[in-house]
C-alpha cells in the first residue's frame, strides 16, 4: 500500500507568520503552496518552494478566492471565465518560483471555500479544471474523495488524486463537517492516527453520526497551522509506516 501525505504551507504573508512549515515539511511528501490570493506572497512562495526542494518534497499550487482578509474561507460568486483565469493566474505565479528553483509543479489543490465549493458546483469545478488544463493537463488535481469534481476532471483529461483529511470530521455523505460546528476538527493525535489507518487499510471512516463512509484514498491532508501540527504529522507518518504503508509523493500513485 502507498499513500501521499500533503499539507497546506506557505500561508504566511508580509509580517504575519502562520504555520510551522520548516518542521512539517520533514514529514510530508507533497506541499500545497499558497499562491498569494488567500495567503502567501512572493517572498513566502519562493522560501517555501526552496524549503520543499531541500526536503525532497513535491510542490503543488494552492489557489483560492481573492480573499486575504478572510483567508479564503468565505464563499464568493465567480463567473466561469473568472474561475478559469483566476486558477491559471495563480498556478502561473507559483510555477515561476518553482522553475527558478529547478522544480516542476506536481499538482493543484484548491484552498478553503473554493475547494469545498467545487464539490457541489459543477460549473465552477469545470471552470477551475479548464484553468488547470490550460496550463498543463499533466498536473494532478487534488479533490475531496469521491466528489463529482473528480469525474469532471476525468472528462477533461486531468489526472485526479482523491484526498481525505486526517483531522476533520465527515458527514454521512462524505463531505467535511463545517468548521463552525462542534467536533469538526479533531485534535487528539491518537484518534487522528487511528482514523488515517482506517481510511487507508479499510477504505473508509466513521462519520460524525457513526455511519460508515467509504473513501478512495490517494493523499491525506494534515494541516500545518495549529500548535500541535508537527507532533500530529510525525505521529501519523509513523503510524502509517508501522502498518507497512509506504508514504510517497502523489505522482507515484496517480497515473
Amino acid at each position: 500500500m502507498r499513500v501521499d501525505l500533503n499539507s497546506d504551507l506557505g500561508e504566511s504573508f508580509g509580517r504575519y507568520n502562520l504555520g510551522l512549515d520548516g518542521e512539517v515539511m520533514k514529514y510530508i511528501t507533497s506541499a500545497n503552496v499558497a499562491t498569494g490570493w488567500h495567503a502567501g506572497d512572493p517572498i513566502v512562495m519562493r522560501r517555501t518552494v526552496r524549503l520543499a526542494k531541500e526536503n525532497g518534497v513535491a510542490v503543488g499550487a494552492h489557489p483560492g478566492y481573492p480573499d486575504l482578509l478572510g483567508f479564503g474561507r468565505r464563499y464568493m460568486r465567480l463567473s466561469p471565465e473568472e474561475a478559469r483565469n483566476y486558477t491559471l493566474y495563480q498556478i502561473g505565479a507559483l510555477h515561476a518560483f518553482s522553475r527558478a528553483e529547478g522544480l516542476e509543479l506536481q499538482h493543484v489543490k484548491p484552498h478553503g471555500a473554493l475547494y469545498n465549493a467545487l464539490v457541489k458546483d459543477e460549473a465552477l469545478a469545470r471552470a477551475v479544471l479548464e484553468g488547470i488544463a490550460d496550463f498543463d493537463k499533466n498536473l494532478i488535481f487534488v479533490t475531496l474523495s469521491g466528489s463529482r469534481s473528480a469525474e469532471i476532471a476525468g472528462e477533461i483529461g486531468v489526472r485526479v488524486a482523491h484526498e481525505v483529511f486526517a483531522d476533520r470530521a465527515y458527514n454521512p455523505d462524505g463531505t467535511l463537517v463545517s468548521r463552525s460546528k462542534p467536533g469538526a476538527v479533531i485534535h487528539d493525535k491518537d484518534e487522528i492516527a487511528e482514523r488515517v489507518i482506517s481510511m487507508v487499510k479499510d477504505g473508509g471512516v466513521r462519520a460524525i453520526n457513526g455511519e460508515w463512509v467509504e473513501l478512495k484514498v490517494d493523499t491525506i491532508c494534515v494541516h500545518g497551522d495549529n500548535p500541535k501540527a508537527v507532533e500530529i504529522v510525525a505521529h501519523v507518518r509513523r503510524a502509517l509506516e508501522d502498518e507497512g504503508v509506504k508514504v510517497v509523493p502523489m505522482r507515484e500513485i496517480v497515473w
